[in-house]
């Protein structure tokens, strides 16, 4: 983005659907990375797609989606290491300066902070802030350009992708209702730091205590409701609802409730 111009970045080829989506939204350009060696993630290699883009574009901000923290670790960080572009993944708090505030202390704290570099690199979490329709489209005009890669560049790359067995929990991370039960209930996948991050529209913690571990795995979502016994448990206080009972007394009720 420069000049207060909307530039879009396609590793890879540019599909109609895409041009079509980034022109809903306003996009004036969208640069698309001829190299077929970036159709796959490399780390470096993307990162040079994204910083040739940059620069061809005299972009002042780069901006990326991230939903998880492998996402945000090994992408952005290569990038800006690559970049030496200031990195940080947050909501806008204002705009010039740029101040952004985002999770600090495995999400158990707010920081918040101004980018005063003349490029800055940032990526916004799942319901980070709320979406808004362009004021009028943009032309996306497609303009192809070919990254300059160094052959180091692809010492690290995806070259096969197998789907997850069946029975796991792979759909968490793009669920749009999550239901969380603590141990008491009985096995069960672990979101948290070091187990899925989540950003659903809604959260049901039942009997969760919310430990920093946890909480670090859920903060993203957009509404958070509490069931637990202990109205003083972590995650009580910083869910939008709360309710203090017995989750095996509270659920059933609501079930029957919304039958």
């Amino acid at each position: 983005m420069g000049s207060g111009e909307l530039h879009a970045v396609v590793l890879g080829a540019a599909s109609p659907e895409v041009v079509a989506d980034c022109a809903a939204q306003g996009v004036v350009a969208v640069h698309a990375a001829t190299n077929p060696e970036l159709t796959s993630y490399a780390a470096a290699a993307w990162a040079a797609g994204v910083e040739s883009a940059g620069r061809a574009s005299r972009s002042t901000t780069v901006i990326a989606g991230a939903r998880t923290a492998a996402t945000r670790s090994s992408r952005t960080w290569v990038l800006a290491a690559t970049c030496r572009w200031p990195r940080t993944w947050s909501p806008v708090v204002s705009g010039e300066p740029l101040v952004v505030e985002r999770q600090v202390v495995q999400g158990n704290a707010l920081e918040t902070m101004a980018l005063t570099d003349r490029i800055r690199l940032f990526t916004m979490a799942g319901h980070a802030v709320a979406p808004e329709d362009a004021s009028a489209p943009g032309g996306a005009e497609v303009r192809p350009f070919e990254a300059p890669l160094q052959p180091g560049d692809l010492a690290a790359r995806v070259v096969r992708v197998e789907a997850r067995e069946s029975g796991d929990a792979s759909g968490l991370t793009s669920a749009k209702v999550v239901v969380g039960a603590g141990r008491g209930a009985g096995s069960h996948e672990q979101v948290g730091q070091t187990g899925s991050r989540i950003a659903p529209d809604l959260y049901i913690a039942c009997g969760i205590s919310g430990a920093i571990q946890h909480w670090a795995g859920c903060a993203s979502s957009k509404t958070i409701r509490a069931i637990n016994t202990d109205p003083d448990a972590p995650m009580m206080t910083k869910a939008d609802y709360a309710v203090v009972g017995d989750m095996h007394e509270v659920l059933p009720a609501l079930l029957e409730e919304l039958a």
